[in-house]
């Protein structure tokens, strides 16, 4: 247990560095997301032959799964987006509103009640929010794009606990690494033409670069992956979805070490995070709590 708890810190960790590694590369947020995907889905295909898993499934499925790719690819756009036009610490801060929209839409998708104690959560987290963009006015578009790619992590996520039931973790991240790069793809006509800020794709890249996108998707997505689903198969859903939580705090820690000043934040910033990381720890701690309690009830009535 020792030994696992630690591997989840560290594959936290690994993943609280993926938004430093978007600041450190040259190029911009989409070109990044498609070397990102393209050199994760290529990877796969030798995991995927070294295990001796076929990635062939019902074709309805397989649609699903890269549609959903899809919205992967965006909130990876967006993140990447946000900390470039910001800064790392703004990034995670929205980014850590994730679990709020999933307590909010998963009801929504799944047609269940929402909880009393989300709502309270989510006025937690939005004076969070509020505190942010008071003293941080001038990075209002690192947050929005931080908090759009909460918006569409909170979907994909809740897309995948469905998905994992009935298909194997590693045919579906290979499908939405598919996916993913298929949305990149299909965005540059329209991104090259409208938004990219030198009129034309940046798909040159030094040999820093090459570096930092191997790392971001051999470390942070691929062997990540694998590390957290075996970790899971020991440690419960519960303490995995708690650490998790713990990255925007990795993330900011490592960027402010990094990086010096231009991550030094205005006191009212670290106040709204501090608001916003206690809500999202707070959730699964009452929601493990009032589950227990709702259950003994059930039985003792029974």
């Amino acid at each position: 247990m020792y030994s696992d708890q630690i591997k989840l810190h560290l594959i936290v960790f690994i993943w609280g560095f993926t938004s430093i590694l978007g600041v450190l590369i040259s190029i911009p947020s989409v070109e990044i997301v498609f070397y990102r995907t393209l050199i994760s889905a290529i990877a796969l295909v030798g995991v995927l032959w070294a295990f001796n898993k076929t990635p062939f499934i019902k074709w309805r499925m397989v649609l699903k799964l890269v549609g959903t790719g899809f919205l992967v690819g965006l909130h990876w756009i967006l993140f990447f987006a946000s900390a470039k036009v910001s800064n790392v610490s703004i990034c995670l801060a929205g980014v850590a509103t994730c679990s709020l929209f999933t307590a909010f839409l998963e009801p929504l998708i799944k047609k269940t009640s929402i909880k009393w104690y989300e709502v309270m959560i989510g006025l937690m987290v939005l004076s969070g929010l509020y505190i942010i963009f008071h003293f941080e006015f001038g990075h209002f578009l690192g947050l929005s794009l931080s908090l759009m790619a909460a918006f569409t992590a909170a979907i994909f996520s809740i897309l995948n606990s469905n998905f994992s039931k009935a298909e194997d973790p590693i045919v579906i991240t290979f499908y939405e690494m598919v996916g993913a790069c298929l949305c990149c793809i299909l965005v540059f006509p329209f991104y090259s033409n409208f938004l990219s800020e030198s009129g034309s794709l940046q798909l040159d890249i030094t040999l820093m670069d090459g570096i930092y996108l191997s790392i971001l998707a051999l470390v942070c997505t691929v062997l990540a992956f694998y590390v957290s689903v075996d970790i899971m198969k020991r440690v419960s859903a519960f303490n995995v979805n708690l650490t998790i939580n713990l990255e925007p705090v990795y993330g900011i820690i490592l960027a402010f070490v990094m990086f010096g000043e231009k991550e030094q934040m205005s006191p009212g910033f670290y106040a709204g995070t501090l608001v916003i990381l206690v809500s999202v720890l707070l959730y699964p701690v009452l929601d493990k709590y009032l589950s227990k309690r709702r259950r003994r009830k059930q039985e003792l009535t029974a």
